[in-house]
């Protein structure tokens, strides 16, 4: 099949890559000349393992290409994905879907034929009703259908994700588009992936409700280990006692810092929003959305009690400054919320990220950047693991002890043993684990 990805970002990316590498022939499509450049020169402009080489592959094979211009790819293409950003739009939280609407447009006056139009990128509900009115006003004519098919991969393991999906949702009103949707994701029966077809409506609130649930486990979880602190027990173990319990599950039961990302702090507002709207309201997620907002400077206070109360004029030495480990995705990162509060308190910060540097930059003032974490700890008051990248879990923890001017570790993602810590000569704080 042929198939056009509109939207060359994290999503479309990973997406078109995946499904050229499935056979299809894919061309790419952004009105960035400069990232389609990098792109056809064999670069990557996002962090995303063997993404490059899946790239690379594929274009060598002649199965993925990449485009300023949409034209000729949409009329031949059997299917056309709109992967464009959806970020919270300013004042109300609501999701901008202007640039969804803006590519259905394009999409309307170029397309040949009968055409399947595919919203990847994450929206509202009912912005598909949307897209189909946009195309049949520009184009009364057209022969289409609009289907929803949301993207549930994580970064860092999109590529596997994507192979091997726990599920893949498709929200579809016609039954030739039906058809073309199985067609295309017919390489993933021989995993005997699970294909849910719903009506397109409730595909949409999949995705958010989906994103919705993951945060408030996350969020619960960090209630639990402020609920351990206080009555000194583990939440790493409470988190086993309740995660091995199948209707639970072990996973997103990881105390931390508060969750952040491209996804949840987005998904959780737009979809609290329109349920406001709905008159609907999801109290739950908007309770979650307030807990992690004041959970991420809480963090920040806890870094200065370990500090013995101030941090004035003091080098705190941060390691990790992405929301998560495998990706060099700032978006919501914790540390975008804890550097600042610590600068704003006189704390001098030193920071190293395994490949979060460039992005950081962008958005962190008054950083100094180090090359590694024993240069970033060099002479620090303090220590800070904020993201738990591997290399982070194994340190030379003498010649760390070394390094580091007072012996002082803050760990807020508790991938060392309290004992081991306090064993090597360290004041080690973690989260929700007896002191």
């Amino acid at each position: 099949m042929r198939v056009a990805m509109i939207g060359t970002g994290y999503v479309g990316l990973v997406s078109g890559a995946c499904f050229a590498d499935f056979g299809h022939h894919v061309t790419c499509i952004d009105k960035n000349a400069e990232k389609i450049e990098i792109l056809r020169s064999g670069g990557v402009p996002i962090y995303e393992p063997g993404l490059d080489l899946l790239v690379e592959r594929n274009m060598r094979e002649g199965r993925l290409d990449f485009a300023t211009d949409l034209i000729e790819a949409v009329r031949e293409a059997d299917v056309v994905f709109i992967a464009v950003g959806t970020p919270s739009r300013r004042g109300d939280g609501h999701a901008d879907i202007s640039y969804v609407y803006a590519a259905a447009e394009e999409i309307a006056k170029v397309m040949d034929g009968f055409t399947v139009v595919v919203t990847k990128s994450t929206v509202p509900v009912g912005t598909g009703d949307e897209v189909e009115r946009v195309i049949h006003k520009t184009r009364p004519d057209a022969e289409f259908a609009v289907v929803s098919n949301p993207e549930f991969l994580r970064e860092g393991a999109a590529i596997e994700d994507f192979k091997r999906p726990d599920r893949v949702v498709v929200g579809v009103e016609h039954d030739r588009a039906r058809d073309v949707m199985r067609e295309l994701y017919r390489p993933l029966f021989l995993n005997e992936a699970p294909i849910l077809f719903t009506e397109r409506r409730t595909s949409e609130l999949i995705k958010y409700a989906a994103n919705a649930f993951l945060a408030m486990k996350i969020t619960f979880i960090n209630e639990i280990s402020d609920l351990c602190e206080a009555l000194g027990a583990d939440v790493q173990q409470v988190a086993r006692g309740i995660g091995l319990d199948n209707r639970i599950g072990k996973k997103f039961l990881n105390a931390g810092p508060g969750y952040g990302g491209s996804c949840f702090p987005k998904d959780t507002v737009a979809l609290s929003r329109t349920a406001q709207e709905a008159g609907s309201p999801v109290r739950l997620v908007e309770t979650t959305i307030d807990i992690n907002d004041k959970r991420k400077e809480a963090m920040a206070e806890r870094i200065v009690k370990a500090c013995g109360g101030s941090v004035d004029g003091k080098s705190i030495a941060v390691l990790g400054l992405t929301f998560k480990p495998n990706t060099d995705d700032m978006r919501e990162a914790p540390s975008l919320d804890i550097i600042p509060a610590l600068q704003k308190q006189g704390a001098k910060i030193r920071a190293y990220d395994p490949a979060g540097r460039v992005e950081a930059k962008k958005l962190l003032d008054g950083v100094t950047f180090e090359a590694g974490p024993y240069l970033c700890a060099d002479a620090a008051d303090a220590l800070v693991i904020v993201t738990e990248w591997n290399e982070f879990r194994a340190l030379d923890l003498d010649h760390l002890r070394s390094t580091l001017k007072h012996p002082v570790i803050v760990d807020l993602r508790n991938i060392y043993e309290p004992e081991e810590m306090r064993a090597a000569g360290f004041e080690y704080i973690s989260v929700g684990r007896p002191g």
